[in-house]
């Protein structure tokens, strides 16, 4: 059984190191609330948000956050089964779908899924999510909070049985592959998560023996290479380090400055970023132009210059926030907001199998608040070629269309820090 959760990005999948960056967001996101903006936590309070669960004495944002850390629970390997406590990479349609689908759920009958093997990330980012869930609902309720500590620790100890059990870039029918090479960063991350649940040494131990021990890579890859942003899927140290900033520890006081700092470097690096471009946007073109969902390194750069406002109070930081905010609504070159339903000309078209009125009449249009991917140089759709953006300006290189995968596409872990910024 592994329903429930979010759906991933334009397609039907449900991927564990996805969820697991845009769950941890969000829950690190109520973190950030509590230690610094106690006041805001009522906006997302019990009943202010269009959710089912109304009444229960719990913030909507822990309730949202809650239905994916509830399925990356079900995506662990039973006691008793082979590779017990991993956790599945990833489950999704048997083969890709088109553009006009609904939601399996919806669809009346058996739809053909597959559940793919377990790997040593997803395990990883179970470990890490669950650990940060049991601490945070521990005082909403008590039974799902040992459920999930319970979870993660069976999961760090079949990460550490089992290290190289990788997800492979192969894996390409009917779900992108999320596969990654290096999950030493994963384990930092697990082991920051879990000692500040428990306190117990080892986890203590992992994380100050880690060559990540309050580092954030500047790239955005696996490598360390790419465009510089403070977290991706496949780059989770910060995670762990951002952690160690925000909630309370018996690390240190010398320890939690560390992890600030690292973070106020990340944040002056985008500063100086965004004091190169016309527009004002924490984000610079490299040699190849603009990454593939650009948009994403805006706003998670901003939310590692917010959090140094935090930490600081210095009003630059705060401006700097802004000013990547103003860029996604529509500070840019091609004058468009990217958030659907927000601005004067926002985008209409995102890829989605669902929303797809741009295809199909009686699909309905986006709801407001979805970012899109932006500006991508690499021409890698069928649109893009279309549209002729070969050779394109980085931050002219879109086109709002629901066919341009590339440029257009939606997902779970670029709406949770639009979250955040909003």
């Amino acid at each position: 059984d592994v329903t429930g959760g979010w759906y991933d990005a334009g397609d039907h999948g449900k991927y564990v190191v996805n969820g697991g960056i845009a769950a941890w967001t969000l829950l690190s996101f109520y973190d950030r609330l509590v230690a610094f903006s106690k006041s805001s936590l009522d906006a997302f309070g019990d009943g202010k948000l269009r959710l089912p669960e109304q009444g229960n004495k719990v913030p909507d944002l822990l309730d949202e956050a809650r239905w994916e850390v509830e399925f990356l629970l079900k995506m662990q390997v039973p006691e008793g089964q082979p590779l017990a406590g991993m956790a599945h990479h990833k489950m999704h349609d048997e083969k890709w779908s088109g553009l006009g689908f609904i939601p399996p759920t919806e669809i009346k009958g058996d739809v053909p899924r597959t559940l793919r093997p377990p790997s040593t990330a997803a395990t990883l980012n179970l470990a890490a999510v669950a650990a940060q869930a049991a601490r945070i609902y521990k005082p909403f309720d008590a039974t799902f909070a040992k459920k999930c500590l319970e979870a993660a620790e069976r999961a760090w100890k079949a990460a550490k049985a089992n290290p190289d059990k990788l997800a492979v870039a192969a894996d390409t029918i009917g779900g992108g592959p999320y596969d990654d090479k290096r999950v030493s960063d994963e384990f930092y991350w697990a082991a920051v998560e879990l000692y500040i649940a428990t306190g117990k040494a080892d986890y203590k131990k992992e994380i100050l023996s880690s060559p990540f021990h309050n580092k954030i890579p500047d790239g955005s890859d696996e490598n360390g290479k790419g465009t510089m942003t403070p977290m991706t899927w496949q780059s989770v140290s910060g995670l762990g380090t951002i952690t160690l900033a925000l909630v309370p520890n018996d690390l240190g006081a010398t320890e939690i400055a560390a992890a600030r700092k690292e973070i106020q470097r990340h944040a002056d690096a985008y500063l100086a970023m965004r004091d190169k471009s016309g527009y004002r946007v924490p984000l610079v073109a490299d040699a190849s132009g603009y990454p593939w969902g650009s948009n994403s390194s805006v706003i998670n750069n901003a939310v590692a210059i917010a959090l140094a406002h935090d930490f600081t109070k210095d009003d630059k930081y705060r401006v700097g926030a802004i000013d990547a905010v103003n860029y996604l609504l529509g500070n840019n070159a091609m004058g468009r907001s990217y958030i659907t339903g927000w601005g004067s000309n926002p985008s209409k078209n995102p890829h989605h199998r669902f929303w797809a009125h741009q295809e199909f009449a009686d699909y309905p249009e986006p709801p407001p608040g979805v970012v899109v991917g932006g500006p991508n140089s690499g021409v890698q759709d069928p649109i893009c070629e279309r549209a002729k953006l070969d050779g394109c300006k980085p931050m002219k290189c879109y086109v709002d269309h629901i066919g341009a995968w590339s440029l257009n596409e939606v997902t779970i872990n670029w709406n949770a820090p639009l979250v955040w910024m909003a």
